[in-house]
């Protein structure tokens, strides 16, 4: 009986101690946050961004170190993530690319061969055109495009990528036909469509917020539910929250957005994972990352574990549809 009880104690304090050890995992070393875009885009803003936030708040002991591996359309950051696999002071940042690209490339990792940690935000998407267009809303630029198929250029970042596939999605939903011009980066879409290049872009509110400030290029619709939040006139006349849905501007399409994502290596403890999550949730309830969230107009949304993993499965069943339709799968 003795040797017994000497037995369920010493089980009792080993699973006491062991819960202790996992509820307390902590970074051992400095962090690397590995960034799958080029300084200055926006998942590097992103990843900086929850950088500064640590820091200043004291939110981590270990320091971060941002590191910058953008090629491939980020899949230079995501096979640097799959060999480093168990460990877990390793943290990528990036978008639905994580689970998209082996779609379109042959690439020397799988989705499965990541660890997802949370999505901290959804970027929303807006149809621009130049300030000097002769179409004033998105109707007539529809009606621009079904008369003189292949004509209008609209242009975005990457081939295959989320700006090219709304523009697939924009075809679908009103019979149109575009051009897609791919280039680096939202940004470069951004300056072309200044500079009067192409007739059109499908860029995030942030990359294309100074020209619009300028009047060099002009929102005709967002790709959302409801109107974007309020704030501050960009220009003279007009705001966030003036540009209307794309929905009740013709063009049938209720939402289109992509999350900002973070991942660590295949094979690390579950604890781990649980951390980062934390510490996270922690930086997206600060004051700084609210403001950021209002500055790019993304949509401050919080997803980890269970939530995150709906998410993802449901976003890659609807946009690898898009890629089968297109025939950008990669056999």
């Amino acid at each position: 009986m003795i040797k017994k009880t000497s037995w369920l104690v010493a089980t009792a304090l080993t699973v006491v101690f062991g819960a202790a050890a996992q509820a307390d995992w902590k970074p051992a070393k400095p962090v690397e946050f590995i960034v799958t875009s080029s300084p200055g885009g926006g998942t590097d803003n992103f990843a900086r961004m929850v950088q500064s936030i640590i820091a200043k708040h004291k939110l981590m002991e270990q320091s971060v170190v941002v590191t910058n591996k953008g090629g491939g359309s980020g899949a230079e950051g995501f096979v640097y993530t799959k060999v480093a696999a168990g460990d877990p002071h390793k943290l990528t940042f990036g978008t639905n690319n994580a689970y998209l690209l082996p779609y379109v490339a042959k690439l020397a990792y799988k989705p499965s061969e990541l660890t997802p940690v949370a999505a901290m935000a959804l970027d929303e998407f807006v149809l621009w055109v130049n300030g000097n267009s002769p179409y004033k809303d998105a109707k007539s630029f529809i009606e621009a495009a079904k008369a003189k198929p292949e004509t209008l250029k609209i242009g975005g970042s990457q081939s295959k990528d989320t700006d090219q596939t709304l523009t697939s999605l924009i075809e679908e939903a009103t019979g149109t036909k575009f051009i897609y011009v791919p280039f680096q980066g939202g940004g470069a879409a951004g300056v072309q469509l200044a500079g009067g290049h192409i007739d059109g872009n499908t860029n995030n509110p942030n990359e294309n917020a100074g020209q619009w400030k300028a009047g060099a290029v002009t929102p005709l619709c967002v790709f959302s539910p409801t109107r974007l939040q309020g704030g501050a006139k960009v220009t003279a006349t007009m705001g966030w929250s003036d540009i209307p849905t794309c929905k009740e501007a013709g063009i049938p399409i209720e939402q289109f957005q992509m999350p900002r994502t973070v991942w660590l290596p295949g094979g690390v403890p579950q604890e781990a994972a649980e951390f980062y999550a934390d510490l996270l949730k922690k930086v997206s309830e600060t004051p700084e990352w609210k403001e950021y969230i209002e500055r790019t107009s993304q949509t401050n949304r919080f997803l980890a574990g269970e939530e995150l993993k709906r998410f993802i499965a449901e976003d890659d069943v609807k946009t690898s549809k898009v890629f089968e339709r297109e025939g950008w799968i990669v056999r």
